[in-house]
C-alpha cells in the first residue's frame, strides 16, 4: 500500500509573464485598424470633441561606423483634446491591465457613455509599432509622460520585471492626450495603398451618419480627423480630412428605419426612392416575436434598439438609376460608370451594430453576413435581399441593459440569447422592407410573376389569334374559301389536341400541388404517428416472446394477455388508417373527375388532420350538413389545408389574446361562398390591395416560409371556376372563396 508524504507547502501568487501584455494586446486584437479604433474610443471617453489620427512615414540618417544609412519607419499619432489623465490616473489605472475603472464609472464627466470597459484596449497599440510614448495633460496643468518598449515585455520572465519610466511636469498647455507609436521599416511597409484605403473605410464606418431629422445642434458631437503623411500612393499622400460617412448611404432605393422597444414593439417608417416624390410610409406598430421557449435556440429581447436599413437594387436599370442620382466613388469623389458602381456596392455594404455611436467590428464589414441574408436569398431570390444589397445600422444599448456583450478580442458579440434575439429582430424588420420592395417591383414589371399558371397554359394552347392572322394573309393572297376552310380545320384540330394536353398538364400540376401541401403538414403526420409507432416498437417484441412461450407451455392467462395486446395493436393501427384516409385526397396518384361532394365532411376532415394543434383554438363552423359542391374535392382540401396551416402559424403571435378560427358557408345569388377568418395579426392592407400575397415565393413568415401556400390555394380554386380573395380586416385574416353553383 502506497503512502504519501508532504514535502512542501505555502501560499503563492499568480505571476503574469512579461509577455502577458502582448497576449492581451497584439495577440488578442484582430488587426491594426481595430487597435487604432480602440485608441479613438479612448479619446471619446476622455470627452474630447475631436480625435486626430496621423500616419506619418519618416526617414532619418544614421551612421554605422563610417557608413551613412537611411533609416525608414512610421510614426502613428493618436491625439485628443479631452480632460487628460493625472499622474495618479496613469500609474493606478492606465498601468493596470484589466482595470475595472470604466466599468464602474460608466459615464464620463460630460456624461458620455464609456466605450472601453475591459481595461485592455490601450495595449493593442503593440500591434501598430515597436514602442509607445504617452503624453497626457490633465485639467490642472500637470503633464505626465510614459515610455514603453514592447520588446521589453517579450523578453521579461515576469511582468513585474519590466520597469516603465513615468515622469510628471508642470505646464501651461491645454488638457489632452497624445499617444505616439513608432514603427520600423517593416511596420511602414505594411501600410500600402490597400491598407490605407481600408483604414479610411474603417474610420468612415466607425460612426454612423447622423439623420437630418435626428440631428441636434446642442448634442455632444465627436469628430475624427485622418492625416496621412508622405506615402508614395496617389490619393494617400500628404492629405488631411475630416472623416464623414459615405454619401452612398443617401442614395438608397428603399429604406426602413425606426425603433424596436425592449418588449419587441416595432415603430417603423418605409421609404421608396424608386418613386420620385413618394411620401414616407409610417407602418402600423407590431410586436416582433422571439423564440423564448427552447434553451438551445432561445432568443431574448435586448432592450431598446434603433434600426436603419438601406437597400439597393442591383439589376442594370437600378444601377443606372443609382448613377443618375449622383453616385460618386466614396474615396476619389469622381462620378462612376455601371461597372464601378457595382464595385462600390460590393465594397460598401453590411449591417453594422453600434453602441454609443461606435461600430462593433466585424459586424458591418463588407461581406460579413452575420444575418445569413445570402442563405435566405438563395432560397427565394425574388423576395429576399442579399448581403451585398444592404447598408444597415443597428444602435444597441449598454452591455448591462441589453445583454449584448462584446468579445474581449474585439471580434463581435458573444453568441448568447440576446445576440440571437438581436439577429431575429433585425431579420423581421428587414422582412417588412422586403415585402414592400417585392410588391413594388411586381407592380412595375421588375419582378418575375408566376401567377395565373392556368391562364398561361390556356394562352399557350389558344390558336385563335394565329388563326385570325392566317385568315387575313390568305385573304390578301386571294386563296379560295374551301382551301382556307381546310387550313382552318387543320389549325382547329391541332388546337383541340393541344387543349387535351393542356388539361392533362393542369391535372399533373394539381397533383404536385396536392403533394406539396402534404409536405407542409408532415409535422402533423409525425405527431399523430409517433404514439402508435412507439406502441408497436415496445409491444410487438413482447407479444413475440409470449407466443414462443405459449408454444412450449400453454397458459390461458398468457393467451389472454396476447389477445389483449393484439386488440390494442389493432386500435393503434386504426389511427394510421384514419390519418392516411384524411391525407388521401392530397396524395392521390390520379385525380377523379369533377363531381358533387359534401363540403362539411371535407372541412371536418381537414380540421381533423390538425386536431393536435387546435386544442387551444376555438373553431366555429357554420355550414349546412347537406351542402354540396361540384368540383374536385382535392382542390378544396388544398385550399383549406393551406389556410388552416397559415392560421396556426400566425395565431402563435396572439399571446394571451383569444385564438379563433371560423368558417361560414352560405349561398348568395349564383355563388357558393366560404368565408374563412382567424383572430391572428391579419394581413396588411397594402399587401391585399396589390394581391402580392398570392404571388409564388412571397411569404410574410420569418424563416422557413416557402411563399407557395396561397399561390397554390388560388390556383386550386381557379381550376374549379372560382376565386380566392383576401379581404382587409383589423380583426385578423379574412379570406373569401367564391364558386359558381352548378
Amino acid at each position: 500500500m502506497s503512502e504519501e508524504f508532504k514535502i512542501k507547502d505555502g501560499l503563492y501568487k499568480i505571476r503574469p509573464a512579461g509577455r502577458h501584455i502582448i497576449t492581451i494586446g497584439k495577440d488578442l486584437i484582430k488587426d491594426k485598424y481595430a487597435a487604432i479604433v480602440e485608441l479613438v474610443k479612448n479619446a471619446y471617453d476622455a470627452d474630447s470633441p475631436v480625435c486626430k489620427v496621423s500616419l506619418l512615414p519618416f526617414e532619418k540618417k544614421i551612421f554605422e561606423g563610417n557608413e551613412e544609412k537611411i533609416l525608414k519607419g512610421i510614426r502613428v499619432i493618436i491625439k485628443d483634446e479631452g480632460h487628460g489623465m493625472s499622474f495618479e490616473t496613469v500609474t493606478d489605472k492606465w498601468m493596470v491591465p484589466s482595470t475595472d475603472d470604466k466599468l464602474y464609472r460608466k459615464l464620463s464627466p460630460k456624461k458620455r457613455i464609456m466605450q472601453g470597459k475591459k481595461g485592455i484596449g490601450r495595449y493593442s497599440a503593440s500591434i501598430i509599432g515597436d514602442d509607445l510614448v504617452l503624453q497626457t495633460i490633465d485639467e490642472s496643468g500637470d503633464l505626465t509622460t510614459l515610455y514603453l518598449i514592447w520588446q521589453h515585455f517579450e523578453d521579461a520572465k515576469y511582468l513585474s520585471d519590466v520597469d516603465v519610466l513615468i515622469e510628471n511636469f508642470k505646464t501651461n498647455r491645454t488638457s489632452g492626450t497624445e499617444i505616439i507609436i513608432m514603427g520600423d521599416e517593416n511596420h511602414l511597409y505594411e501600410w500600402d495603398a490597400k491598407q490605407l484605403k481600408n483604414l479610411k473605410s474603417e474610420l468612415k464606418k466607425l460612426i454612423p451618419p447622423i439623420e437630418k431629422d435626428l440631428k441636434n445642434e446642442d448634442e455632444d458631437q465627436f469628430k475624427i480627423i485622418l492625416e496621412l503623411g508622405n506615402f508614395p500612393f496617389e490619393g494617400y499622400s500628404n492629405v488631411t480630412e475630416i472623416i464623414e460617412p459615405y454619401p452612398l448611404f443617401e442614395l438608397f432605393d428603399y429604406r426602413i428605419a425606426g425603433s424596436v422597444s425592449k418588449d419587441g414593439t416595432a415603430k417603423l417608417k418605409f421609404e421608396n426612392n424608386r418613386i420620385k416624390g413618394s411620401p414616407i410610409e409610417e407602418l402600423k406598430e407590431f410586436k416582433i416575436l422571439l423564440n423564448q421557449d427552447s434553451n438551445e435556440n432561445k432568443q431574448n429581447y435586448c432592450d431598446e434598439l434603433r434600426v436603419d436599413f438601406r437597400v439597393f437594387d442591383r439589376d442594370p436599370a437600378s444601377i443606372d438609376g443609382l448613377i443618375e442620382r449622383g453616385l460618386k466613388d466614396p474615396l476619389t469623389g469622381e462620378y462612376v460608370g455601371r461597372r464601378e458602381a457595382r464595385i462600390i456596392l460590393d465594397t460598401f455594404n453590411g449591417v453594422g451594430v453600434y453602441r454609443n455611436g461606435f461600430r462593433i467590428r466585424p459586424l458591418g464589414d463588407a461581406g460579413f453576413d452575420w444575418l445569413y441574408l445570402d442563405n435566405e436569398r438563395v432560397q427565394n431570390p425574388s423576395l429576399r435581399v442579399g448581403c451585398d444589397q444592404v447598408i444597415g445600422f443597428i444602435h444597441i444599448q449598454s452591455e448591462d441593459s441589453s445583454g449584448l456583450v462584446e468579445k474581449s478580442a474585439r471580434d463581435g458579440l458573444r453568441e448568447n440569447a440576446e445576440y440571437f434575439g438581436l439577429r431575429e429582430i433585425a431579420k423581421q424588420v428587414l422582412k417588412e422592407l422586403e415585402n414592400r420592395r417585392f410588391a413594388y417591383r411586381q407592380s412595375v414589371g421588375l419582378g418575375r410573376s408566376n401567377r395565373d399558371i392556368n391562364e398561361k397554359i390556356k394562352a399557350l394552347y389558344n390558336f385563335k389569334d394565329l388563326q385570325e392572322k392566317i385568315d387575313k394573309e390568305l385573304d390578301v393572297l386571294g386563296i379560295e374559301k374551301d382551301k382556307r376552310d381546310k387550313i382552318n380545320k387543320i389549325i382547329s384540330d391541332k388546337e383541340e389536341k393541344s387543349n387535351k394536353i393542356a388539361d392533362e398538364l393542369k391535372q399533373v400540376i394539381a397533383l404536385y400541388q396536392g403533394q406539396a401541401t402534404v409536405g407542409k403538414i408532415v409535422n402533423v403526420v409525425l405527431h399523430e404517428g409517433r404514439k402508435p409507432l412507439g406502441y408497436f416498437k415496445n409491444q410487438i417484441p413482447l407479444i413475440y416472446d409470449w407466443s414462443k412461450e405459449l408454444e412450449n407451455n400453454f397458459s390461458q392467462e398468457l393467451l389472454d394477455k396476447i389477445i389483449n395486446r393484439l386488440s390494442v395493436v389493432e386500435e393503434q393501427g386504426q389511427i394510421f388508417i384514419n390519418l392516411f384516409g384524411k391525407l388521401d385526397p392530397l396524395s392521390a396518384k390520379k385525380r377523379d373527375r369533377k363531381k358533387d361532394f359534401n363540403l362539411l365532411d371535407t372541412i371536418n376532415n381537414v380540421l381533423d388532420v390538425f386536431l393536435p394543434y387546435l386544442k387551444d383554438i376555438e373553431v366555429k363552423i357554420n355550414c349546412d350538413t347537406n351542402q354540396t359542391v361540384y368540383g374536385w374535392k382535392e382542390d378544396f382540401y388544398i385550399v383549406l389545408t393551406n389556410l388552416v396551416d397559415n392560421s396556426l402559424y400566425w395565431l402563435q403571435s396572439n399571446g394571451d389574446k383569444s385564438k379563433k378560427i371560423s368558417i361560414n358557408v352560405y349561398e348568395e345569388d349564383d355563388l357558393l361562398i366560404i368565408e374563412y377568418r382567424d383572430s391572428g395579426p391579419g394581413i396588411e392592407k397594402h399587401l391585399i390591395e396589390n394581391e402580392v400575397i398570392f404571388e409564388p415565393e412571397f411569404s410574410n413568415k420569418t424563416g422557413g416560409g416557402t411563399g407557395l401556400g396561397l399561390a397554390i390555394a388560388g390556383e386550386a380554386i381557379d381550376r374549379n371556376d372560382g376565386d380566392l380573395k383576401a379581404i382587409y380586416s383589423e380583426d385578423g385574416a379574412f379570406f373569401k372563396i367564391e364558386v359558381k353553383i352548378q
